[in-house]
């Protein structure tokens, strides 16, 4: 089974990720079970595309072997997509918890009606490959902000992000792993990784054929 490096130390992201790419032929190993030190990748980039393949394409060449890396945010429409790739850092070195950057959220959007809360979670994955070889897939899932958090699952946003029924992300539990954005963006990237196997695999196998015939000569 080919392994898949995670282009991330994030435990809770590791767990999520390895359990939607169960099935798909691919093991997913950390960077710590990789023997990797710590590989420092500046997210300075103005979009989520341009952040993912930085990191898959940073942690592919330390270790020589594929690497998957996402990028994600909320974009809110009334704040003009904002925070969007600042998501993570959303209002300065002095916000510091999800919890803070979620009130500055609240605050910015207080007063906006419900019919302008409208909101979507963003994820876009990048495959890096040995050789340069790079995939890419997006996720989205839309709703809208809530005007108090509810629900004690999830993190980031998830207690402000309310969908369609009227939930939000954080009163979601394990549903959440099926529809989240990263989810449909995981699951997308599945594809890629499934032909790439049997690429790999047929190759493989011309190969020994190829040997077979010159040691039979």
């Amino acid at each position: 089974m080919p392994r898949l490096l995670l282009a991330s130390t994030n435990a809770g992201k590791a767990r999520e990720i390895a359990a939607l790419l169960e099935g798909s032929g691919w093991r997913l190993v950390t960077p710590a079970a990789a023997g990797l030190s710590p590989i420092e990748v500046v997210e300075s980039a103005r979009s989520y595309l341009e952040n993912a393949v930085r990191k898959a394409v940073a942690y592919c060449a330390a270790a020589r072997m594929a690497a998957l890396a996402d990028d994600s945010g909320l974009e809110a429409d009334a704040l003009g997509g904002r925070p969007g790739v600042l998501s993570a850092r959303y209002g300065g070195p002095g916000v510091r918890t999800d919890a803070e950057r979620t009130a500055l959220l609240l605050r910015e959007l207080e007063g906006v009606p419900p019919a302008r809360r409208t909101a979507r979670f963003r994820a876009v994955v990048v495959l890096a490959l040995p050789g340069d070889r790079t995939f890419t897939r997006e996720g989205v899932l839309e709703g809208r902000i809530a005007t108090a958090p509810r629900g004690d699952s999830g993190f980031g946003y998830d207690p402000v992000f309310e969908l369609a029924d009227g939930r939000t992300a954080a009163q979601l539990g394990e549903e959440k792993q099926r529809i989240s954005h990263r989810a449909m963006a995981i699951r997308a990237m599945i594809d890629v990784l499934q032909s790439l196997r049997e690429e790999w695999h047929e190759r493989a196998v011309a190969s020994h054929d190829l040997s077979a015939r010159g040691h039979a000569g």
